[in-house]
């Protein structure tokens, strides 16, 4: 399992990096909010650990915009254990669980075990768009008796759509959400591969269209 943390104390960074990575977590560590939002949106996390109080950006700011953009993954929060508002805030915001400050590090880890098992019983493997279905765990997208098992760039497109229908989204998200934050790339290839995901709907005979809308950007919609 893969986690991020973001906590700004590097000694309590480490003390805490190091008892997950003893019990088999893979983990980034980082120490500012504005840090904790980019690895967010550009690698995939099973997890994610945020520390309220953090510079740059608040634990709480870094959660409202990850859940602004469709982030779904799993958020546990450190709080002080005074402030009762950060975490009415961060539950309301759509974090998944908190745990005040000072703790112990087996209620730690109890709470990602508890966070993780939340993740699995309720994350889709299957999305669904009007006749249109996506595998999350086998890739594979199927209309009808129809299906193709598409390419990673493909199939993450195509995710980002289905968790977005009927939302518009811009080139320009779907570049850093797709290819990555940091990416080369420019907008033409989102362009490309929509064109790709174009032809396996009508391939499939699907009636479901990526539709665009002059200087908004993308949706993907449902046959009226």
């Amino acid at each position: 399992m893969k986690l991020l943390y973001a906590e700004d104390e590097r000694a309590m960074s480490e003390a805490v990096t190091d008892v997950l990575t003893y019990h088999k977590y893979s983990v980034d560590a980082v120490y500012d909010g504005r840090d904790a939002l980019d690895y967010a949106r550009t690698e995939e996390y099973d997890g994610i650990i945020l520390d309220v109080m953090m510079p740059k950006m608040s634990g709480l700011e870094v959660l409202r915009q990850l859940r602004a953009e469709g982030c779904r993954t799993p958020v546990l929060l450190l709080t002080a254990k005074a402030e009762v508002e950060d975490r009415i805030e961060g539950l309301d915001l759509g974090a998944d669980d908190y745990l005040p400050k000072p703790f112990a590090m087996g209620e730690l880890l109890a709470r990602v075990r508890a966070m993780l098992r939340r993740r699995e019983e309720f994350t889709p493997t299957v999305l669904r768009c009007g006749d249109l279905e996506l595998n999350q765990q086998t890739a594979e997208l199927r209309c009808g008796n129809e299906a193709v098992i598409l390419p990673k760039l493909e199939y993450k497109l195509m995710e980002l759509l289905m968790l977005n229908r009927g939302r518009c989204l811009s080139t320009e998200d779907m570049l850093v959400k797709v290819w990555g934050y940091e990416t080369e790339a420019d907008v033409g290839v989102v362009w490309v591969y929509l064109s790709y995901l174009r032809k396996r709907l009508t391939a499939l005979g699907s009636g479901v269209e990526i539709k665009a809308r002059r200087g908004i950007g993308y949706t993907l919609e449902e046959p009226k």
